[in-house]
């Protein structure tokens, strides 16, 4: 993968960091606005964290029908990486491309801090360089960061093998740890914890490599 859409919403402010990130790795990121309506010139699409459309009503609510979501429920059913990073995340829930929801933290209390993520499967785009039961330090940084779903859910996700990441300590009451989740095609995932500031030892940890480069290495083309 060389070509990589950066999706900006109003209220994004982690699009950035995500450039930055691809571009270490390698490959070419392009800042792509929410009104667009066509990403069938790229190879992968993340959906950068941030407060889209100042996250009134609930985050993620009002993104979801920005003109580039429809783009990006094409992009992905014809089998491309979509990456959603906290506010990409509750964006892909609220769309209706991953399960679940995200709601407000255990305590509501914002939270900022290095966490412990576990690789539960490497069935998906962003994990399946890593290695399952591989632990990786990554930053979180949300107020809406507790994942929730019914009890049907859930044991859907655990049977299909959709849970790609969880807590070692859970920090926000997420159900059953979980800090990340795909589609049953494991090209669509969703996560709280930021990959794209773990790229470096100035900033703590490496581990987000083994993730983003797991997105970057899903052949162009494979769509």
């Amino acid at each position: 993968m060389t070509r990589v859409a950066i999706v900006v919403f109003p209220g994004s402010n982690c699009e950035y960091d995500a450039a930055a990130a691809m571009t270490q790795l390698g490959a070419t990121a392009e800042f792509v606005w929410h009104s667009a309506t066509d990403l069938t010139e790229f190879d992968g699409v993340i959906l950068p964290g941030g407060f889209a459309h100042g996250d009134y009503l609930r985050p993620g609510a009002l993104a979801r029908f920005s003109p580039v979501m429809g783009a990006v429920a094409r992009f992905a059913a014809d089998g491309g990486a979509v990456l959603g990073i906290c506010n990409g995340f509750q964006v892909l829930t609220e769309a209706g491309m991953l399960p679940g929801a995200l709601q407000k933290n255990r305590g509501l209390t914002f939270l900022c801090q290095p966490t412990t993520l576990i690789v539960e499967s490497t069935a998906s785009v962003l994990t399946r360089n890593a290695t399952k039961g591989q632990e990786l330090r990554i930053p979180i940084n949300h107020f809406s960061g507790a994942f929730t779903c019914d009890d049907a859910t859930y044991a859907s996700l655990v049977a299909n093998d959709q849970i790609v990441l969880r807590y070692k300590e859970n920090p926000n009451g997420s159900r059953g740890d979980i800090a990340g989740v795909a589609n049953p095609q494991g090209n669509v995932v969703g996560l709280m914890p930021h990959p794209e500031r773990a790229m470096s030892t100035l900033l703590g940890s490496v581990d987000g490599r083994v993730l983003l480069e797991s997105f970057l290495s899903v052949p162009v083309g494979a769509r």
